[in-house]
């Protein structure tokens, strides 16, 4: 049962980052086609969507918080460690934080992008303001 949960949750990650990027394909495309003006724009464009794909699937997919379905839990007060069971509703609940964790990841990751990409194209803008008034 947990190693169902393992790779569920790393497929709905998968999926959930390659929407997401396919939704932002465009936009990312034209943002460094505008501040790239060089065909290598392409090759930067896919490496973005490359490390979307890996931020969201690895934010998506929380380790650590698994542990707690192999991993014996003991308390202060009681006398026999505790292994949660996988039940419906703890299924349910891991499905959500997956797919509410990947669009985080993704998010602070997209606006980290487009924040560098806003000030790269405010110098761009700049610099050929200049450069025409000259």
């Amino acid at each position: 049962m947990f190693y169902a949960l393992i790779i569920i949750t790393f497929f709905l990650a998968l999926l959930v980052s390659f929407m997401v990027m396919r939704i932002f394909s465009g936009s990312i495309n034209a943002i460094l086609a505008r501040i790239i003006n060089d065909p290598i724009h392409t090759a930067w464009a896919k490496y973005t969507k490359f490390a979307g794909m890996v931020v969201g699937t690895s934010s998506g997919i929380r380790i650590y918080d698994m542990e707690k379905y192999i991993s014996p839990i003991t308390y202060t007060n009681e006398k026999a460690p505790i292994i949660l069971k996988l039940t419906q509703e703890r299924w349910f609940l891991e499905v959500y934080r997956t797919i509410i964790e990947t669009l985080q990841g993704l998010a602070w990751m997209m606006l980290v992008f487009f924040m560098v990409a806003l000030i790269a194209y405010v110098i761009v803008r700049w610099s050929e303001i200049k450069y025409k008034n000259s």
